[in-house]
């Protein structure tokens, strides 16, 4: 990776980093349903234009991937971060999507993984287990677990997305936004009463965290991040996502008054090395890929 794109990445996990910090104090003001759904309102304002129909028949795909992801994916990863205490434990609980996802690939679309990458996927749920146990997180284990159901339906989104052509990065955020706005505002109306009406109330910190998550966060943090994507193989830019939740971390420590105890560190620590498990063999998968036609006469 060169070192102008090499920044580029680690731009685009500190502003997804910092998203978990400003999210938590604006959800301190809108309620987790609604905020995700100004959140979307705001992204779908300049991608409308770029909206294209999916090809025929992708519809219903479409559809699950967008209320998988928008819905119950970010509306459940914002209250898991209004339940929680703190910002580390959300923020590396997140990272088990990817063996969640190399499990459902498995289990849905046929593919396989060896031993080791077996093993990653236990070493990273054994760290959650661990990371259980850490007094903060005892203390709200509500919070751990609806964190765990969003990083499922994140999983669950990602296997759906696998088989959809022709809906590139700006139109997948655009549809996303769209089609998860009125079962957002639904969910608000049922679970936040009253919150629509005082949405007028919320300061300067709740309209800036959604601020922040559309148009940092989302358009540019997935916009750079599918620049990349297009320069280097997938598992090349996958294990440097990691440095996601490691800087969420500090800025939990630095900012939010996190203090994590030694469970978090070393479930911490036992879940993104999985995921880095993970990441690298997927790497090693396709170098392999790409040498073994050259290796031929």
């Amino acid at each position: 990776m060169s070192p102008r794109d090499l920044l580029l990445v680690l731009v685009v996990c500190l502003a997804w980093a910092l998203n978990f910090l400003v999210s938590a104090y604006a959800l301190r003001e809108i309620p987790p349903f609604l905020f995700t759904a100004v959140r979307f309102a705001m992204l779908a304002l300049p991608l409308l234009w770029l909206l294209r129909p999916p090809a025929p028949g992708q519809w219903p795909r479409l559809i699950a991937v967008c209320l998988c992801i928008g819905v119950l994916h970010f509306g459940l990863s914002f209250l898991a971060l209004r339940l929680s205490n703190d910002l580390s434990s959300p923020a590396i609980v997140m990272q088990v999507y990817i063996p969640m996802t190399a499990i459902l690939a498995w289990l849905v679309l046929g593919e396989r993984f060896a031993w080791r990458t077996g093993l990653a996927i236990a070493v990273s749920f054994g760290g959650v287990l661990v990371l259980g146990f850490d007094p903060t997180v005892l203390a709200r284990p509500a919070a751990l677990l609806t964190m765990l159901a969003s990083a499922l339906m994140l999983a669950i989104g990602t296997v759906l997305m696998k088989p959809l052509r022709g809906v590139d990065v700006w139109n997948m955020q655009g549809w996303t936004a769209v089609l998860s706005l009125l079962p957002l505002l639904a969910l608000s109306l049922l679970f936040e009463p009253g919150a629509i009406a005082r949405l007028p109330d919320a300061g300067w910190a709740g309209w800036g965290g959604a601020a922040y998550a559309a148009f940092v966060s989302s358009l540019f943090g997935h916009g750079m991040y599918y620049v990349l994507m297009r320069r280097y193989p997938v598992a090349q830019v996958t294990p440097w996502l990691l440095l996601v939740p490691v800087f969420a971390v500090a800025l939990g420590i630095a900012f939010w008054g996190d203090r994590p105890g030694p469970r978090l560190y070393v479930g911490g620590a036992m879940v993104l090395g999985g995921v880095l498990a993970i990441a690298l063999r997927a790497l090693a998968r396709s170098r392999q890929l790409v040498e073994e036609p050259m290796a031929g006469p």
